[in-house]
């Protein structure tokens, strides 16, 4: 899909008066049937996720990945050499499993340590970034977003997306300044 001066269509945008009227036209939405579109808010508003149908991230999966991945490194890095690589008997104390609370702080290191990086690198790849501009920057009225507006933009890249279709749901839902909003 093109605009009218010939750019990519990223999608269409609405600008709305209060919280109370995004988070009812984000409501209107989910039920329409979209699967690709956001809100963009100058706070966080209370009820928000449920009203776009938002369920559980996955970041946990990564994070609980990169966690025992941390814990398995630290214990082949200190069980190895110490128990089977180089076993030194150092007064009397046994090098079995029995040295394990030795052991705890490193473990407990690089199991953060590894979810950390693992939630750093996930959430960058999760939100597709970086990316050095977003195409909803190339709507002017959008720059209120961080002061008093409130915005609702439908992606072209939803299964559903007409543009008649989603303009008519935005302008129902009292979505004003509609836009369509281009890639470049």
């Amino acid at each position: 899909m093109k605009t009218p001066s010939g750019h990519d269509v990223y999608g269409i945008g609405a600008e709305y008066p209060t919280a109370g009227a995004l988070y009812e036209a984000a409501k209107r939405v989910r039920d329409a049937g979209f699967k690709r579109w956001d809100v963009h808010s100058p706070f966080p508003i209370h009820g928000m996720d449920d009203a776009m149908g938002l369920g559980k991230s996955w970041l946990s999966a990564p994070v609980l990945a990169g966690g025992v991945t941390g814990l398995l490194t630290a214990a082949v890095l200190e069980f190895g050499p110490s128990s089977i690589l180089y076993p030194l008997i150092v007064h009397g104390k046994p090098r079995n499993f029995w040295t394990v609370p030795a052991f705890f702080p490193i473990m407990f290191e690089l199991t953060v340590l590894f979810s950390a990086f693992s939630a750093f690198f996930a959430v960058l790849i999760m939100n597709g970034l970086p990316r050095w501009n977003h195409p909803v920057f190339n709507w002017d009225r959008f720059t209120r977003a961080t002061n008093d507006g409130f915005f609702l933009i439908i992606e072209a890249r939803d299964p559903r997306f007409t543009e008649v279709e989603a303009r008519q749901l935005l302008e129902e839902s009292g979505g004003q300044h509609i836009t369509l909003i281009h890639e470049d």
